[in-house]
């Protein structure tokens, strides 16, 4: 399904079913997701269609800007780098282009949304939670539905460490596609409770195709950070 689009097309898979329909300047677009549905008619020319994967913290609208990944405990002595996959939920975005200028039509998720709070109530932050599996190798997945995170670990502490989370933020972000979904990430650890996050501008397969970044096509002005830095504890 993921891909650019010029002409009408159809996609159907487990739970969902996605069209455009109709002759130029009279289309209509549906969309059925896990039983809910979304139809808009599209009174102009619309240009190329492209379906790509965004940052997963979208869904619902505005309520995080951050992805929290749970996982069995890593345990890290100091000076050493380990390799581990995660998986993450996908999200998918349609977007409209014209004359380079991108517009969001739509985005929805075949993950359920579940949220969690990172720190305390008074200095911690919302995140976008998903529990993973950690692999030594990049794991199978249904690209619609999950994604792979390569994270690297460096221990740049005096002391043996354990990690069991991982946050990042959406403007870090840079996502690819291909057979999979994936992203590339680094965690840099000072110590058992603070460490900094970074995504690579890389994908994990030779020739995946980078994605339309949602922030990128919203022309929202934003502050590019470099990483997040993790304050409130990696276990």
């Amino acid at each position: 399904m993921y891909g650019t689009y010029n002409e009408n097309f159809s996609f159907t898979g487990p739970d969902i079913s996605l069209s455009f329909s109709g002759p130029v300047g009279k289309r209509r677009y549906r969309r059925e997701c896990s039983g809910k549905r979304v139809e808009k008619n599209l009174a102009s020319d619309i240009g190329r269609i492209i379906i790509n994967p965004v940052e997963p913290v979208n869904l619902p609208d505005g309520l995080t800007s951050h992805l929290e990944i749970s996982f069995d405990p890593v345990v890290i002595k100091p000076g050493d780098e380990q390799v581990i996959y995660l998986k993450f939920p996908v999200e998918t975005a349609v977007f409209l282009e014209s004359d380079g200028i991108y517009d969001v039509l739509d985005i929805f998720s075949l993950i359920p949304t579940k949220y969690s709070l990172y720190g305390q109530p008074e200095t911690g932050c919302i995140t976008k939670w998903y529990r993973s599996g950690v692999y030594t190798e990049i794991p199978e997945t249904d690209p619609l539905r999950e994604g792979v995170i390569e994270l690297k670990f460096g221990n740049s502490g005096s002391g043996w460490v354990e990690v069991s989370r991982a946050v990042f933020l959406n403007t870090d972000m840079h996502l690819y596609y291909g057979d999979i979904v994936s992203m590339a990430a680094v965690m840099e650890i000072w110590n058992p409770k603070l460490a900094r996050t970074t995504f690579l501008r890389r994908p994990l397969i030779n020739e995946m195709t980078p994605s339309v970044e949602l922030y990128t096509a919203t022309k929202l002005p934003i502050v590019q950070h470099s990483g997040y830095v993790m304050e409130l504890g990696i276990s």
